[in-house]
This record gives C-alpha cells, sequence and structure tokens, in this order.
C-alpha cells in the first residue's frame, strides 16, 4: 500500500509513460498531416467527440468505483482478521483455565497450551496471507513453520488450503481441552464461533481473490479510452485551427491539450485497473505483511514476551 500522501512523479511516469509517448507520438501526426501537409479530411465535428467523451467518462467513473470497493472490502476483511485475532488471544486466556475445583494442570502446562494456541493463530494469519498471494511453496518455512510444531507445518504446508487446515487444527484442539475438563462447554462455543469468524474473513478474501473483476467492464474500459483518444485530436485540431487567431502556427497547440485530456482518461482508468486485486503483493495492495506483523507482536505481548520482532517499515513509500 502506498502510504506517502502524494505519489512520486516517478510513480506516476512508471504507471503511465508509455501511453502518454503514444498520445503525445499520435496527435503529433495528425496535427503534421493537418497544418503543414494540409490533410483537412482528418478532421471531424467537435460535437460526437465532446458527447462519446462524456459517456467514456461514466464508465471509466464506474469501473474506478467498483474496483476501490474490492480494495476497501479486502482491507476491511482483514481489519476484522486484526480484531478476531485479539478475542481470540483474550478468550484463549480467559476460558482456557484449569477445572472449577482448583485441580488441574500444571501452570507451566497451562502456559505453553497457551502459547501453542495463539501461534497457531499468528500461523494461520501468515498461512492466509502466503496463500492470497500465491507464496506458500516459497515462504512457508520461514513464514509459518516457525509458530507450529514440526509435523504439523510439514503436513499443513502440502495441502491445497494450507490456512482452513489450521483452524480445522484448532478446532480439534478446542475439542480435547472440552474432553480434559479444561475448557467448559460454553466456553468451547464461544472459542469455535470466533474460529467461524476467521473462517468467514478467509472465505471473503478467497472470494475477491478467485473472482476477477468482470471483465467485460475492465476490457470495454480500456478499449473506450483509447477509442476516445484517438478521435479526439480530430475533433480538436479543426477547433484549433479555426477559433484561435493566434498565427500560423496556432494549430500545434492542439497537441498539449489533446495529450492533457487523453492522458487524465487513461490515469482514470489505470487507477481502477491497479485497485481490482488488492491481495497480488503490488504497490497499492493492502498490506497484509505488515497487518500479519501487527497481529503477531500483539499476540507475543499477551504472552508476555520480549523478544519480538520489529514493525513492517514503508521501503520507497510502499508498506507491504
Amino acid at each position: 500500500m502506498y502510504i506517502r500522501k502524494n505519489l512520486r512523479w516517478s510513480v506516476v511516469w512508471r504507471l503511465t509513460r508509455r501511453s502518454l509517448l503514444i498520445f503525445l507520438i499520435y496527435n503529433t501526426l495528425v496535427c503534421l498531416f493537418y497544418g503543414p501537409l494540409n490533410v483537412h479530411v482528418l478532421d471531424i465535428p467537435w460535437q460526437p467527440v465532446a458527447l462519446l467523451g462524456t459517456a467514456v467518462a461514466f464508465y471509466i467513473g464506474f469501473k474506478s468505483n467498483g474496483s476501490y470497493d474490492r480494495f476497501w472490502e479486502g482491507r476491511q476483511l482483514w481489519g476484522s482478521i486484526v480484531n478476531t485475532s485479539r478475542v481470540w488471544a483474550i478468550r484463549t486466556f480467559d476460558f482456557v483455565q484449569a477445572v472449577p475445583d482448583g485441580v488441574g494442570p500444571d501452570p507451566r502446562y497451562l502456559t505453553e497450551l497457551h502459547r501453542r494456541l495463539l501461534y497457531r493463530q499468528i500461523a494461520w494469519v501468515n498461512a492466509l496471507r502466503l496463500h492470497l498471494r500465491r507464496q506458500t511453496a516459497a515462504l512457508w518455512d520461514t513464514e509459518v513453520a516457525p509458530f507450529l510444531p514440526p509435523n504439523e507445518a510439514a503436513q499443513a504446508k502440502n495441502l491445497s488450503n494450507p490456512p482452513t487446515h489450521l483452524l480445522r487444527r484448532q478446532s480439534v484442539e478446542l475439542r480435547e481441552l472440552h474432553k480434559r475438563g479444561l475448557l467448559t462447554e460454553f466456553r468451547q462455543v464461544a472459542l469455535s464461533q470466533t474460529i467461524q469468524d476467521l473462517l468467514n474473513a478467509q472465505g471473503g478474501c478467497e472470494r475477491i481473490k478467485n473472482t476477477p473483476f468482470p471483465r467485460q467492464f475492465a476490457y470495454f474500459s480500456f478499449v473506450f479510452v483509447w477509442v476516445f483518444a484517438a478521435i479526439l485530436p480530430l475533433g480538436l485540431v479543426e477547433e484549433f485551427d479555426s477559433r484561435l487567431a493566434l498565427g500560423q502556427y496556432h494549430v500545434w497547440l492542439m497537441v498539449p491539450f489533446s495529450v492533457l485530456v487523453s492522458w487524465v482518461f487513461n490515469v482514470i482508468e489505470v487507477v481502477g485497473h491497479t485497485s481490482e486485486n488488492p491481495f497480488e503483493n503490488d504497490i497499492y495492495d493492502v498490506p497484509m505483511t505488515s497487518i500479519c506483523r501487527s497481529i503477531e507482536i500483539d499476540l507475543r505481548e499477551l504472552l508476555e514476551e520480549t523478544q519480538l520482532p520489529p514493525r513492517i517499515e514503508p521501503v520507497n513509500d510502499v508498506l507491504y
């Protein structure tokens, strides 16, 4: 996620330089043919061009709104994962305790049990991040495995959906704790509800990831912008030639104005395109790495650990 208040021009240039150069070359050629070469057959009335521009503006605005909704829903889902992870930690400490009569396991065992349940939650958020970014095979051993028992980490890594398996392991452990008297039925249900909330958030993320933005909207938005950019100079060139009494070279003023208008429309289309998929590890995506690290720090602090990893810092104004 890009966090700087204003985009650096280097970023804007990288996103739009190819289209900007195409617009500049094309508009210059139109002006060259119309002016020095006197090929006036190229000009067309301005009114249909303006009408088309209005329609394209509405269309790409609709696409940009839809793309932003996908990004914002993804961010909301990860916000709910942060809150639910904290709820899981608090309920683990409060609910998983010795039996009421005071006869129960050694306190050191309870501490290790709490640690295992919270570490598996940390493993889950990291596994979900890698699963959404399709990085499980590359980063599992460093990002997820350290928070799991070795046999559990090895087993989950080779599954098609490791996050679901980890939540299943949490549920199995809750059932075992209930059988041993460390968890009452009511508390088991409450913790199971927390797992359900995590599964709902995971399902929402997978829905966004696995359902691409409707290609008919994305494709025709691109086509309409470039069609408009192609006919815009044909409508402007005669306007600049006939209505501006600035001398024999005034027709060339069409080039910067036409390029500017085409560039604006193209930028709006590009902004919508870059927001379509919020889980691609791009500079405009949901900063899942930073969110996972924040969850890890929160849960490990609740375990009263002191050797904590640093928070993720932005790199070149981008928080991953």
